[in-house]
Parts: C-alpha cells; sequence; structure tokens
C-alpha cells in the first residue's frame, strides 16, 4: 500500500492528521490515493446515514448587509447591488411551495441586515413552526448578540449556519474589514452551541492567502469544536469585490477536503453546495460521492434569485422552486442516491 493510501488509514481509524500528513493528501498527484480517499469517505458516509440525501429549502432573504467583507458580492460598498428584502408574507409563501414539494427544513440566509430585528425575526421564525411544526429552521444572519440568538432559539430556530470562513486569526485579517474580528467570530460560534443549536461552521476552499497550514488550523478547529454542521465550498471571487481577480478555489480540493472533513467527523451534515455546482456541471454529484450529504435548492423567490450574488456565474437563479427539487432528485438518483422527505437531523 502506498504512503497515501496509509495515510487515509490512519485518518479514518484516528479522526485526525498531521500537517504532513495533510499536505501529502493535498498535494499528492497520485490518483489511486485521490480515489481511495473518496471510497472510504463514501463508505462511512453510507454507514451513518445510507443513500439519503437531505434537502434544505433555501430563502435568500435579504440581500443587505453592514458589513465590508473582502470577498463577497453583497458587501456593504458593492452599489452596483440591487437591494431587496422579503416581507414575512413573502417569507411564508416560499415554505408553503416548499412543504408542497416535500421540504421539511428551511433555512433562512442572509446578510447582517439591521433591518431584521429580533422582534420581526423572531415573529417571522414562529409563523413558520406554527405552520409548518414538523419542519427544522436553520438561520444564517452571521454575527449576532448572544441575547438575539437565544430569541431565536426559544422562538423555535432550531440551527444556525455561521461559516469561521478560517480558524487562523491573520488569515482572518485578510479577508474582513478591520471592524470584525476573529474573537467574535468564535465566540458567537460557542455562544449558538452553549445555547441548543445544531451549529454549522465552515470556510471557502482556495481563499485567497489560504495556505495548507491554515486548512490544517481549520481541521483543527472542526475536530475540537464537532460541529453539527460544516459548510465547505470553492472560493469563487466576485467582479465588485476587491478579490475580483484571484484565481477560484479548485473541485479537486474541494472534493479532496469534503472526503477528509467525512472521515474526520463521521457522523457531520455536510453539504455539496451551490458554489461546488458552479464551478463544474456535476459538482454537486461529485460532492455527495466524496461524502457530502445535504443539497441546499433555492426556494427563493425567482424575481430576487440574481440579485443574491455573493459570487460571479452563480446556478440556479431563474429556475421555479418545483424545478430545482425535481432537478435535484433525477441527478441524486442517477448516482445511487435518494432525496429524502426527512428534517434531516444530525445523527
Amino acid at each position: 500500500m502506498n504512503q497515501g493510501k496509509q495515510i487515509v488509514d490512519i485518518l479514518e481509524k484516528e479522526k485526525k492528521l498531521s500537517l504532513e500528513m495533510l499536505r501529502e493528501l493535498l498535494e499528492t498527484e497520485d490518483a489511486d490515493t485521490r480515489e481511495y480517499l473518496r471510497e472510504r469517505a463514501e463508505a462511512v458516509r453510507l454507514s451513518v446515514y445510507g443513500n439519503a440525501v437531505y434537502i434544505r429549502g433555501l430563502i435568500e432573504f435579504t440581500n443587505y448587509c453592514k458589513n465590508d467583507c473582502h470577498y463577497c458580492g453583497i458587501r456593504r460598498s458593492n452599489r452596483h447591488v440591487e437591494r431587496y428584502r422579503l416581507c414575512k408574507e413573502e417569507i411564508l409563501d416560499c415554505c408553503k411551495a416548499g412543504y408542497e414539494l416535500g421540504f421539511r427544513t428551511y433555512v433562512l440566509q442572509g446578510g447582517e441586515d439591521m433591518y431584521y430585528t429580533p422582534e420581526r425575526l423572531c415573529d417571522i421564525i414562529r409563523s413558520i413552526k406554527s405552520k409548518y411544526p414538523d419542519c427544522a429552521i436553520t438561520m444564517s444572519v452571521g454575527e449576532q448578540p448572544a441575547e438575539f440568538y437565544r430569541q431565536m432559539y426559544t422562538a423555535g430556530a432550531d440551527r444556525y449556519l455561521l461559516r469561521h470562513e478560517t480558524a487562523d486569526e491573520v488569515h482572518y485579517g485578510k479577508l474582513h474589514p478591520k471592524k470584525m474580528s476573529f474573537s467574535n467570530r468564535m465566540k458567537c460560534l460557542q455562544s449558538l452551541k452553549e445555547i441548543g443549536y445544531q451549529v454549522g461552521c465552515g470556510f471557502m476552499v482556495g481563499s485567497p492567502y489560504q495556505t495548507v497550514e491554515t486548512l490544517y488550523q481549520d481541521l483543527e478547529f472542526i475536530r475540537s469544536f464537532m460541529p453539527h454542521m460544516v459548510g465547505i465550498g470553492p472560493f469563487i471571487p466576485h467582479k465588485e469585490t476587491p478579490y475580483a481577480d484571484r484565481e477560484a478555489g479548485t473541485l479537486e480540493m474541494t472534493l479532496c477536503l469534503l472526503s477528509i472533513i467525512r472521515l474526520m467527523h463521521p457522523h457531520v451534515l455536510l453539504p455539496a453546495t451551490t458554489a461546488l455546482g458552479t464551478i463544474h456541471p456535476l459538482g454537486r454529484e461529485k460532492g455527495i460521492l466524496a461524502g457530502a450529504n445535504v443539497v441546499m435548492p433555492n426556494l427563493s423567490p425567482v424575481e430576487v434569485r440574481e440579485k443574491y450574488l455573493l459570487y460571479d456565474n452563480k446556478i440556479c437563479t431563474g429556475d421555479e422552486a418545483a424545478e430545482c427539487r425535481h432537478c435535484m432528485e433525477q441527478r441524486m438518483e442517477k448516482i445511487g442516491y435518494k432525496v429524502v422527505v426527512d428534517r434531516g437531523d444530525y445523527k
């Protein structure tokens, strides 16, 4: 057995890697090692979750954001964004359409928009839970005070996605404006877990200034924090950001890291992201085959989808919710997986 395969076996057994081992897996050009890593990750994923693929209905309800992150297309200083907000009734309409299509998890995602006060968001959460008590609600509205998180949890939110973006403080400073701090991001994640949420973190693959060393810190953070979900996808530049001319993250690196995370954390909920599908026509399928088990079709109204562009060339901005749902089902069936009508909770 070659060295790469031996490293994969060590990772599967011990749930951790040294920096040197990670470098070997990420930089290897040996196709057999890459395929062995993928096969082991898929086997572990099948042993925990079977061939079920959980779908989340993504509702991008506001593209206003008070932050100016250097990589993000809806950053505050981008004057070319046509801003929008969905009202409560529009969000509930998205949920109704999703429920009829079999969605049992809604992901409410938006920029850090001060218009959505705790009172407004909690009212929306309670209304969704009242109409669809068998559904889970995932919130993704960035860094907020712990009390705000607590109020949303009390109102009925089940999960919270907050990508840490990088576990290296210096790297964090290169991706974000000075007013944002690495320590506050980590404090928010810890607060979410203490409150009782199923918590998701994650990072961009191939982000500017990322190195094997920073990726190693990301994996060590995931190993110690033990999130319920990890969202990773390739960095894709947006033309209206300071990193417009940077190269995008690669499919190969993203798939490799998906497999590593699955072996490191066998029970994690791991999405095959829209960004992965954007850089390759079969990106989401390849993500599932590399160990992922979640996909997130878009339930947002078609007329706002092109306005929520965190990166350029995003896919699925023109499809109706039903088209997204049925397309995803067919795609998964072609590779031997089954989209299930289920909340898809962490096991």
